[in-house]
């Protein structure tokens, strides 16, 4: 399932240059599964159409207690606090000085505030201002309050404000949003408390001081998958081979490496006591001879002598007590029989069999699809984004456990 699947959001927007990112965030909260209506204060309407967040979200978009229709003579009432039972979270976002200061005092002159103040949901509160507005402590106070209420406060981001100035106020980014947003719902998921061990990325094997054998893997599919894992409520720790990637969950252990053997040795460290292990790294198969100078062209060179690397996944296969141990594989031919006798002779709980070609190429993509495989099943995943997928392949890892 989709990490929001089935959630209803209701979108409160203020009026606050950051509005325009509120298209982007509707975009992404569909993207994740959830159903979206969006509420507008008068003034976030100078920011941002209804039109663009009615089509995005495919729902009406509401800014007044009354509207008259087409083809009516009468107003009719926008009913708030139907908007609000209907939600199962609130997201204000922007969320200016004047709206933080009438929510933390129960003003109500606008139809988001009243939905608001009408919530029994849970409600997340994006503040948008610039630096010293965002910084007195009147707002601090009011932030404060707000906390008690049992809100959650999405904080801030630091960066180039719309005054000129930099420093904290920026609303935090739309999709650090729904990552928040994800990490609040751990209390309904089912790894919460589990140990996951996860590899990711390629190893590099050095043929000389400045060279190396490799393989296109960016390491993406393995982020996605350890982003799940801690948005699930795992304790996470996510070995990297060399990549650009960055996570900015600070809850995941991450520790970086570069030579097969080097994520063989982390991965021992914490083995024993993990749950569940997932080897999505795309380990390189052989060792070269390495020169200890850099080769020159004028050598010649003809020939990389080599050594089989090590098998990480077969040797954890050996030694495994009650983990749960989880493979990738990447195939071109015979994807199912290939990825299955991996399956059997690792001695693997579970198999992802990512399958390369044309219409799929994997590498350095945002989307993935492929099939999760064990002695007992085999469950077919169309594309879709890598972290959406992640969460699809701990679903079915949660149903075997």
């Amino acid at each position: 399932m989709l990490a929001l699947g089935g959630k209803k959001i209701l979108l409160g927007i203020s009026g606050s240059i950051a509005a325009y990112k509120a298209p982007l965030l509707v975009r992404l909260l569909i993207k994740n599964g959830a159903e979206v209506k969006v509420v507008l204060t008068p003034s976030a309407l100078d920011f941002v159409t209804p039109t663009t967040l009615s089509t995005l979200s495919k729902n009406p978009v509401n800014s007044s207690f009354t509207e008259v229709k087409e083809n009516q003579d009468n107003p009719e009432w926008n009913n708030h606090v139907k908007l609000s039972l209907w939600a199962d979270y609130m997201i204000i976002a922007p969320a200016t000085s004047n709206t933080i200061s009438s929510m933390a005092s129960a003003r109500c002159d606008n139809l988001l505030l009243a939905c608001y103040l009408s919530a029994k949901c849970r409600v997340f509160i994006a503040p948008s201002m610039d630096l010293d507005m965002y910084n007195h402590p009147a707002n601090q106070q009011n932030l404060s309050q707000l906390k008690t209420y049992g809100n959650i406060i999405l904080e801030s981001e630091t960066g180039d404000l719309a005054s000129g100035l930099k420093g904290k106020g920026r609303m935090m980014e739309p999709k650090n949003i729904i990552k928040c947003l994800i990490s609040n719902l751990n209390h309904e998921l089912s790894l919460k408390g589990k140990n996951i061990l996860i590899t990711g990325g390629p190893t590099y094997e050095k043929i000389d001081p400045v060279r190396f054998i490799g393989n296109f893997s960016s390491g993406k599919m393995g982020f996605c998958l350890a982003e799940a894992a801690a948005n699930l409520g795992a304790n996470v720790t996510y070995i990297s081979g060399p990549t650009s990637f960055k996570i900015s969950n600070h809850s995941i252990n991450i520790i970086n490496v570069v030579t097969a053997n080097e994520m063989y040795n982390e991965i021992l460290k914490f083995f024993f006591s993990t749950d569940i292990f997932i080897s999505a790294a795309a380990v390189a198969d052989f060792i070269p001879k390495f020169n200890n100078s850099k080769i020159k062209k004028k050598q010649n060179l003809s020939k990389i002598s080599y050594i089989e690397n090590i098998d990480i996944l077969n040797e954890l296969g050996k030694i495994k007590t009650n983990q749960i141990v989880v493979g990738f594989a990447l195939e071109t031919d015979d994807g199912y029989e290939n990825a299955y006798d991996k399956l059997i002779k690792k001695n693997l709980d579970a198999i992802f069999l990512n399958i390369l070609n044309d219409k799929n190429n994997v590498f350095n993509s945002e989307y993935n699809q492929g099939k999760y495989i064990t002695r007992k099943k085999t469950v077919s995943f169309e594309q879709t984004t890598k972290l959406d997928l992640s969460f699809k392949i701990f679903e079915q890892i949660i149903k075997d456990i």
